[in-house]
């Protein structure tokens, strides 16, 4: 969670709104240097890498506020999230790579920042380095692992995450099922939410709303960042001095930075990255073989796809895109338009749309009337076809009539394909059926008024398959915000 507020804080601090403003900014950002002494490094690649991380502060806070916010237990003085942001070299992509906290590394020798010992190199998992050697023994063993050389340094605690949230004026999140986790208090609804500061710490430090853990929760980051993106970009925060100076100044106060990221460094970057938009971020995760790799001495760790993970940082260094981007158009960097004569989304996306877990086109469907009303039934076979059902094209009359609330019969084995729908006919009852198998029965009633446009949301990639034969797989900012 920290790092989202980090990573958003390198858009928003580099946005260019006036050298008075980003200089007043400056000063209340802490120092510090993890590169000092550093020997052995990767050579410098072309663009800007920058070690986000995230610290474990929870210590920093109030008791009641760690009690309200369900905070419990102790700091354990580690790293709790760790990203590797590429800025390329024209500026105009931001690669976002999450490292999951429990990879399985090899710290390189060091001093202890605790005892003052000199250790040699041992087995451990990557967000004990912080606890061990401090940045920089961070900075050193992502270099290690990944190859990629980092030029700056950015690290953050969740102190003023929440008040940051609640000056953008909340930020808007999908889901395709309701999410609730008891242990962070995260309780939403499914579809879009609003969230406030509160709602947002739970919503990217929940990690136990399913068997994904860490890996869930990374993917929920990532989106939490491309919708902050949105927000700042299309609500004119980073064109407003006022709303600027408002957010910045709050985000930066719990800012940790190397002492080469400074002011001019700032503007330099704000004024090349003036025509951002979450189309020009790309989000990944470390591809993984195994993520319960069991270690002695350490338990339960996430050990990396060697291969994999060596395409991806190699791609990284030589300034590649790592997901497929809408072409440019023109020297001032907009994007060719992706709308046709009628106005619509050539990908067929409805940006009205519901966003859903199945896919409707993999959704069988047969429809009957259960009303008096003649040619009911075919008009909402037909609507559901192009709604994108798999609709049997030869509407019932069902055997009984004045049926007057909508009737979904299902199995409950596709209780997911349900979901879907029942999201596209809003206000209809739900009717479980043992044995039917695949195909759904939606028996119309007289409270029927419309077909809903529902669209699937693709879950963004920890790992998985390689696109365009990477080993890979990454995913442009738009795709994941709400539409």
């Amino acid at each position: 969670m920290r790092i989202v507020m980090a990573t958003s804080a390198l858009v928003l601090a580099t946005s260019g709104v006036g050298h008075a403003l980003v200089s007043g900014l400056d000063e209340g950002v802490r120092r510090i240097d993890p590169f000092s002494g550093l020997s052995d490094r990767p050579d410098a690649s072309r663009g800007l890498n920058f070690l986000v991380v995230g610290v474990d502060g929870r210590d920093k806070l109030s008791a009641a506020t760690r009690k309200k916010y369900r905070l419990g237990g102790g700091s354990c003085d580690c790293t709790d999230t760790l990203m590797l942001v590429h800025l390329s070299e024209d500026r105009r992509r931001m690669s976002v790579v999450s490292i999951p906290r429990d990879s399985y590394v090899k710290l390189p020798e060091h001093k202890d920042d605790g005892t003052g010992k000199r250790h040699t190199g041992y087995p451990a998992k990557i967000n004990s380095a912080y606890a061990h050697g401090g940045p920089h023994l961070t900075v050193r063993t992502v270099e290690a692992m990944t190859k990629v050389h980092i030029d700056h340094y950015l690290e953050v605690d969740f102190g003023s995450f929440m008040n940051t949230v609640d000056a953008l004026g909340g930020v808007p999140v999908c889901t395709v099922r309701p999410l609730k986790d008891r242990y962070s208090g995260l309780n939403l609804p499914a579809g879009t939410s609003q969230l406030n500061g509160a709602e947002a710490l739970s919503y990217v430090r929940a990690r136990h709303l399913d068997g994904a853990s860490d890996f869930g929760r990374m993917q929920r980051q990532q989106r939490f960042i491309a919708s902050v993106i949105d927000k700042a970009t299309s609500s004119g925060v980073l064109m407003n001095p006022v709303k600027f100076n408002k957010v910045a100044s709050t985000m930066l106060k719990s800012v940790r930075a190397d002492r080469g990221f400074g002011t001019s460094e700032m503007l330099a970057l704000g004024h090349a990255m003036r025509g951002f938009t979450p189309a020009s971020s790309e989000f990944v995760s470390v591809p993984v073989a195994d993520g319960d790799h069991r270690v002695r001495g350490l338990g339960s760790t996430v050990k990396w796809d060697a291969a994999k993970s060596a395409r991806l940082f190699a791609a990284l260094r030589e300034d590649r895109p790592l997901a497929e981007h809408k072409q440019r158009n023109g020297a001032d960097g907009r994007e060719d338009s992706q709308e046709t004569k009628g106005g619509k989304q050539a990908d067929g996306k409805n940006p009205n749309a519901v966003p859903v877990d199945i896919p409707p086109g993999r959704i069988r469907v047969q429809v009957e009337n259960g009303t008096a009303t003649a040619g009911l039934g075919h008009k909402v076979d037909t609507a559901l076809r192009e709604a994108h059902f798999n609709t049997t094209g030869i509407p019932r009359n069902a055997a009984r009539k004045g049926l007057k609330q909508t009737v979904i019969t299902y199995d409950p084995r596709w209780n997911r394909s349900v979901r879907t729908l029942a999201a596209a006919l809003p206000g209809a009852k739900l009717h479980k059926q043992k044995g039917r198998g695949p195909s759904m029965k939606v028996t119309v009633g007289a409270d029927h008024r419309a077909v809903k446009a529902v669209r699937a949301v693709e879950p963004l990639p920890a790992t998985g398959p390689g696109q365009s034969g990477k080993g890979f797989q990454a995913v442009t900012g738009d795709k994941v915000t709400c539409p």
